[in-house]
């Protein structure tokens, strides 16, 4: 994904500078190559089972959302990409919600710094809030190495159609989420799905 910027979760919380980002792509480039270890993701074909504390302090499962096609997405408070889609993330949970499109974030983060940031830029779907339960949830997506944000889509059955490590941008969402329709009315199979979304 060019331009985007890899955040860590560790350095985050010591204070230390990430040891390796993904670097922008020069401009006679359209594509960069991905540092060595950075943004590996296993194929995980069915979304995890997790639990979460949400804004009020109410522990939530995800699978209250059961029956949506899910985006969930792992942010953190002083993760700038992450900050920078929230708007895009809140436009597409207004415009999709009748499609049964669920958009859940989830913040790896200090709560009360999760919570000050909300205050300041309220979001219009649910968030959950943990520190390694959230890491651990993000595992179960298949991501080998923490960086943010991180974003899992999966169609209305659960099942995992793509990962991203990075922004997303309206063109590549709008994309999926035709691609999960497709998946619902039975024109293809999530397998099919997976295919079309990584090309």
């Amino acid at each position: 994904i060019a331009g985007v910027s890899t955040y860590l979760y560790n350095a985050a919380k010591t204070g230390t500078e990430p040891a390796a980002q993904v670097a922008p792509a020069p401009a006679t480039q359209t594509q960069i190559t991905p540092a060595p270890n950075l943004n590996k993701v296993k194929s995980v074909l069915t979304r995890p089972e997790f639990s979460l504390a949400d804004t009020a302090g109410v522990m939530r499962s995800i699978s209250e959302w059961d029956g949506k096609a899910m985006v969930v997405n792992f942010w953190a408070t002083w993760c700038a990409p992450c900050r920078r889609e929230m708007p895009l993330l809140k436009a597409l949970q207004t415009e999709y919600a009748d499609a049964d499109v669920q958009i859940i974030g989830v913040a790896v983060d200090l709560r009360e710094d999760v919570l000050g940031y909300l205050e300041q830029a309220p979001v219009n779907y649910p968030v959950m809030i943990g520190d390694q339960d959230a890491i651990d949830a993000a595992e179960g997506f298949g991501v080998e190495f923490m960086a943010m944000p991180f974003t899992a889509f999966t169609d209305h059955n659960g099942n995992v159609l793509h990962v991203q490590i990075g922004e997303v941008h309206r063109p590549q969402a709008e994309l999926i989420f035709n691609t999960v329709a497709r998946v619902r009315t039975g024109e293809i199979d999530p397998a099919m799905a997976r295919r079309l979304i990584a090309h």
